[in-house]
């Protein structure tokens, strides 16, 4: 029997929204396709309440409208686990804006669990092992088989459960207003991507070993790069699936003139080789002709000047930080990141009031940490 409803109508969907508006809480969870389409968008959406689960399918529905709507409502609790990306896109595809969350991921954190994975979290917690076989799978293909669909369907279903333990985790910590600042912050999630699909005309820069390359073999690796998202978008296929960006660095180092030279290539897979020789060999050929003044200018950011003052405010500011997270038993980067640290060094608050003050530090930081910071600012 199956343990999910699969919602692939207009009146369906209809039904499992209107159900769902009834409950308290609702457990919600995307699937999308980035790791095998050129295109990614939401391939699938997820709901489940402490008594169902209904998978809905966005292919066969052109308007999810009534799913936004429930989303928007402040009334039912939503349970994400991690739900920064789910909130992005479902942004980016919908304009859907999320209000009442509760982040199982975010809560393990604040809990200090050292293991914030779903799986490590519901086996812990509720004594379930959650099979993550489908977890780069190809959400995108239709029909999808029945263990892909439960597999999606088990990503919800614990949901509930586990938002359960981990709020009396937290309440047993006196850290519940913590998550619940947190999730507050995650309603102003929005999608800042670019809008293309294959990333800017500027991504070769950000290659690992970019920055090592001459200008004319930046220009080989922008020429192969600008070749690989043409065919990328051709296919519909995620950018690694046609040519890694290895055996792209790789080649733009090289610079082959030749189909023997770019078998001598150690970074080039022989039978990438083979495949793609002759566009390869193409891009290469268009970088070693281009004029000198086409060629790309390596990126360097801004060097900002040392302050020995301001740097020694930091590591004082690390030091009392870390004796904190000791103390709570937290990671000393969920209990406070090294920019908000920053922040304070350049603020140089004198009181609790002014380094409440400081931008990006959460109320519950202020109150936890200001002993402990207050008297390492001279």
């Amino acid at each position: 029997m199956t343990a999910y409803r699969y919602v692939d109508s207009a009146a369906a969907l209809r039904e499992v929204v209107a159900a769902a508006k009834t409950e308290p809480l609702l457990a919600v969870d995307t699937e999308a396709a980035s790791f095998h389409r050129y295109v990614d968008r939401v391939y699938l959406i997820q709901l489940s309440t402490r008594q169902s689960t209904a998978i809905i399918d966005p292919l066969a529905l052109p308007d999810l409208a009534p799913l936004g709507d429930l989303l928007a409502e402040p009334h039912v609790e939503k349970v994400f686990h991690d739900a920064d990306y789910d909130l992005r896109i479902l942004d980016r595809d919908y304009k859907f804006r999320s209000r009442h969350l509760f982040d199982t991921r975010v809560a393990a954190q604040l809990a200090g669990e050292p293991a914030i994975g779903l799986a490590a979290l519901v086996r812990q917690y509720l004594g379930i092992t959650l099979a993550k076989v489908h977890q780069r799978a190809d959400w995108s293909r239709r029909p999808l088989p029945p263990e892909m669909l439960e597999y999606a369907a088990a990503d919800t279903r614990h949901l509930p459960a586990l938002r359960d333990a981990l709020t009396a985790r937290l309440q047993s910590l006196d850290r519940l207003a913590w998550v619940e600042e947190e999730c507050q912050r995650l309603e102003a999630l929005r999608w800042s991507g670019d809008g293309t699909a294959g990333g800017t005309s500027e991504a070769f820069h950000r290659v690992k070993g970019a920055k090592a390359l001459s200008p004319r073999q930046l220009g080989a690796l922008r020429e192969l790069f600008i070749w690989r998202d043409a065919v990328a978008a051709q296919q519909d296929k995620a950018l690694f699936r046609i040519i890694g960006n290895d055996a792209l660095l790789a080649v733009s180092q090289a610079l082959p003139r030749s189909n023997a030279a770019l078998g001598q290539i150690r970074g080039l897979p022989a039978t990438l080789a083979r495949r793609h020789g002759t566009a390869l060999l193409a891009a290469v050929d268009r970088a070693l002709t281009l004029p000198e003044r086409e060629l790309p200018v390596r990126q360097r950011g801004p060097r900002q000047p040392r302050d020995p003052e301001f740097d020694a405010r930091v590591e004082r500011l690390k030091t009392a930080r870390n004796q904190v997270a000791e103390r709570l038993g937290l990671d000393p980067g969920v209990l406070c990141g090294k920019p908000t640290l920053e922040a304070i060094a350049r603020a140089r608050p004198k009181d609790r009031t002014r380094l409440a003050a400081v931008e990006g530090l959460r109320r519950w930081q202020a109150a936890v940490l200001s002993d402990a910071l207050l008297p390492v600012l001279p």
